[in-house]
């Protein structure tokens, strides 16, 4: 299932089909985690006790007009700075929001709004209803999959000598996704997902969305070299 460490692990293996440009690929990587950004939106309103938080989740950061109007942000960045590599970067994220789409299309239940703001919801899967034992473990899988991908990062840069000052960090990181991942995995199965418990879980979700863009970008030579 697409956690958002799985999108940015296939914005990585997406690399053997994109052409040679300077900074497409590190667009195609952070496009790739964008869209679940939203998250942030359903924590808000989640706060705020505004109704059907989780109505927020795949809307205007998984619309059609979203990329549409990203990559065009992009191409005047581009043209205002006379900086070629924020068009290429343009392209990149617009491709990388287009393969999370997909992706949350094929291999999740839930439905997606391409059109945001109109109101229509694209679901392959409308027929299926996930067990509890899944939804638990496509919930704390998220900590899972960030680990994996910053183990991906790591070794990307020791294979092309690269970023290596961040080696310490990085493995710092994949121990405390997969610590998190075994934590809340027990504590769920144990006590259920409602509660004190689940809400720090989704803060430290959030936090972990965040770290993982804000390393990747700083790690941009690594992606580059891929």
């Amino acid at each position: 299932m697409p956690q958002n460490g799985i999108h940015a692990m296939v914005g990585v293996v997406s690399r053997q089909w994109m052409p040679k440009r300077e900074w497409l690929l590190l667009g195609v990587v952070l496009g790739n985690m964008f869209p679940d950004l939203d998250n942030l939106v359903v924590a808000y309103a989640t706060l705020a006790k505004l109704s059907d938080p989780g109505s927020y989740h795949r809307t205007f950061t998984h619309s059609i007009f979203t990329v549409i109007m990203l990559v065009l942000l992009f191409y005047i960045l581009a043209a205002v700075t006379r900086n070629e590599k924020w068009r290429n970067f343009g392209r990149g994220f617009g491709i990388g929001i287009l393969m999370h789409i997909a992706l949350d299309l094929v291999f999740w239940f839930n439905g997606v709004e391409l059109l945001w703001p109109i109101h229509y919801e694209l679901n392959f899967w409308s027929w299926s209803v996930v067990p509890a034992w899944l939804k638990i473990l496509l919930d704390t899988g998220e900590f899972l999959a960030f680990g994996l991908y910053f183990l991906l990062l790591g070794s990307q840069a020791r294979r092309h000598n690269t970023d290596q000052s961040s080696q310490g960090s990085l493995r710092l990181w994949v121990y405390v996704q997969f610590v998190l991942f075994i934590l809340f995995t027990l504590l769920f199965f144990a006590i259920g997902t409602k509660g004190l418990h689940y809400t720090i879980f989704g803060l430290l979700y959030l936090l972990s969305m965040i770290a993982a863009m804000t390393i990747t970008a700083r790690m941009k030579q690594t992606v580059e070299a891929l």
